[in-house]
Order: C-alpha cells, then sequence, then structure tokens
C-alpha cells in the first residue's frame, strides 16, 4: 500500500476513534468545564440561598463542574422559576425550589408554568423546622392547648402575623387556626424582618416562624415558643412539644428545599445529579453547616420527590380554600 494512503487511513481512524470517545456521554461531560448554574428564586441571605451556598464545594466536587448560584427573585418565586422552565434540559441549570413552587397554584390565578408538568423533580434535599411562636406580653399562654383555649374564649380578638399573603409561614399559621377551631385576624407583612419586628413590640400576638430566624428571640425571651410545627421535636429546643402531642394529630409543617431541573431532563442525568446531592449533602462539612443553621438533610430519591410534590399541593389548595383567600 502506497505509504501516503497508508498514514491517511491510519489518521482516519484514529480520528473517528477520537470523535466517538468525545461522542460518548460520560465522557463527553467530563471534557466540559462548563458550570452548573443553580438558579434560586428567592434573595441574596434568605434560607435557601444560605443552604446552598454553604453546599457549594461539596456540590461542586460532586457533580464534577463548578457550581454557580444564580439568585432571580421576583414575584414570589416566579420569575426565577420560570428562567429554569426555559432552560435547556442538558444538567447544566438547575434550581433549589421551596415550598412556595407547590403553592403558587392555590394562590396565582394563572401562571407562566405548571409547577409539575414544566419541572423534572430531582430530590428533596433537607427542611428547615418552624415553630409557633407568641409575644409573652400579649399572649398569657404557655403551649398550644392555652393558646387555643384563649383564643375560643375571645374568637376575633387576637390575631397572627406573616411574611405576606400566601406565604408559607402565613398558611403555616392559618393550617393552625383551623385545625385548632378558632379565629384570629391575619396580618400580613412584607417579608419576615417585619413581621419579627412587629411581634417583639406586640403589635402583633403570634405566628410561625422558621427555627434558624428565630431561635436567638426565643432563647432571649423576647418571644415564646409555644409549639414544634413538625413531626418530630428539634434538636435545638428539645423540650418543646409539637403541635402533633399538644392536641392536634393532623398539624405538620415545615420549610422545604429540593432540586429540579427543567422538564425533560433525561432519566440518565436525573440519576446522575440525584447521586451527585446525596454525596454533597451526606459530605461531613455539609452535614455540620446544616446543623449548625439548624436545618435538617432528608433526601428522597426522584420517584418519591414527584410524589412529595403532589401530596404538599394537595394540603396547601386546602388550607388556601378554608382561609378563602383571595387568588393574586
Amino acid at each position: 500500500m502506497d505509504k501516503q494512503v497508508a498514514g491517511w487511513s491510519r489518521r482516519r481512524v484514529l480520528g473517528a476513534f477520537g470523535a466517538a470517545i468525545l461522542a460518548a456521554p460520560g465522557l463527553s461531560r467530563a471534557q466540559s468545564d462548563r458550570p452548573v448554574k443553580f438558579i434560586l428564586p428567592v434573595g441574596v441571605g434568605s434560607g435557601v440561598d444560605t443552604i446552598t451556598r454553604s453546599a457549594g464545594p461539596a456540590l461542586s466536587a460532586a457533580l464534577g463542574h463548578t457550581v454557580v448560584v444564580e439568585n432571580q427573585p421576583g414575584a414570589g418565586g416566579i420569575v426565577g422559576t420560570s428562567a429554569l422552565v426555559r432552560s435547556a434540559p442538558d444538567g447544566y441549570t438547575l434550581a433549589m425550589l421551596s415550598n412556595n413552587h407547590v403553592i403558587f397554584p392555590s394562590v396565582y390565578k394563572s401562571l407562566p408554568f405548571d409547577p409539575l408538568a414544566d419541572i423534572t423533580p430531582i430530590s428533596m434535599v433537607g427542611m428547615t423546622p418552624f415553630l409557633l411562636v407568641a409575644n409573652p406580653q400579649k399572649i398569657a399562654a404557655q403551649g398550644i392547648q392555652e393558646l387555643t383555649a384563649l383564643l375560643q374564649r375571645q374568637p376575633g380578638r387576637y390575631n397572627y402575623a406573616s411574611s405576606g399573603n400566601g406565604t408559607i409561614l402565613h398558611l403555616a399559621a392559618e393550617m393552625y387556626v383551623q385545625q385548632a377551631g378558632v379565629k384570629a385576624r391575619h396580618i400580613p407583612y412584607k417579608g419576615v424582618g417585619p413581621m419579627m419586628a412587629d411581634l417583639m413590640s406586640g403589635q402583633v400576638d403570634f405566628g410561625v416562624l422558621s427555627l434558624p430566624s428565630v431561635l436567638p428571640q426565643v432563647t432571649s425571651g423576647a418571644l415564646k415558643a409555644l409549639g414544634a410545627c413538625g413531626a418530630e421535636r428539634m434538636a435545638a429546643l428539645p423540650d418543646l412539644p409539637t403541635l402533633r402531642e399538644q392536641g392536634l394529630p393532623d398539624y405538620e409543617i415545615g420549610g422545604w428545599f429540593a432540586a429540579a431541573g427543567p422538564a425533560k431532563l433525561p432519566a440518565a442525568e436525573v440519576r446522575r445529579i440525584y447521586g451527585a446531592l446525596d454525596r454533597a449533602f451526606n459530605s461531613p462539612e455539609v452535614k455540620q453547616a446544616m446543623a449548625v443553621q439548624n436545618n435538617k438533610i432528608v433526601l428522597m430519591p426522584p420517584e418519591q420527590t414527584v410524589a412529595y410534590f403532589r401530596t404538599e399541593m394537595a394540603k396547601y389548595a386546602s388550607v388556601v380554600k378554608g382561609a378563602g383567600l383571595e387568588l393574586m
């Protein structure tokens, strides 16, 4: 064979072999230095933002790509979620969603996306405990049963604060009001900061807040903790009984955060990303960070996460209907 022809044939075979290697799914991704973007539909400094940034280095190591956190707040989370929905289903754009995502259909007249059909739930990641607190000067109660008795004696006299109409903190307090069979006026605020300030000053009487945001105020005595909102007691306040223990067997609520991708994310990508989340959030450094923040790691596989989204959506729809909340 002519040497020039033989050399050309060898180059063609090697080139085709190299192209085949680069085309292999796992290897082509390994060759790329493209970052993985986590869209957060919340502002900087929020709970989900702090959690995701704390896990950033471990997520980068587990995914094999630099993780970039991009905050896109607005319209209660709709702006950031819309950006996720519009992204390509290639595993390079993900989001960390919260309860708000499954509350949307119950509090908005229309949405620019379907909360289930237009995303791919990948994994429930963790939960932030909630507790029901009261101003100690306004509420002379040591627990939920005493609070309920007080509200029953004077229906409509007392009020509860929230971080805004239709927010998870609003629905958490409203769920107590409904299950306890009492009446109290809802006072919405624009965020947790002003809500807590007026709770401490006595402008409002009680409300539900996350443990990380309110623990200093409870420890100092500025606010009184009446009950833990989750299914179990909280490690940071082990002597505080749950609302279930205090006579409301069906009460359970907390803040949660879950990883999701856009719709039509391939099953192989879903499994790969779930595995990376499992490694990252079970790493010693992330476990320590979550413990310091009083958050609980609760990883769920994709199928279980999808089912959880549906269950939560139905729960909040029932609370909103019971409250007679006007759609926004």
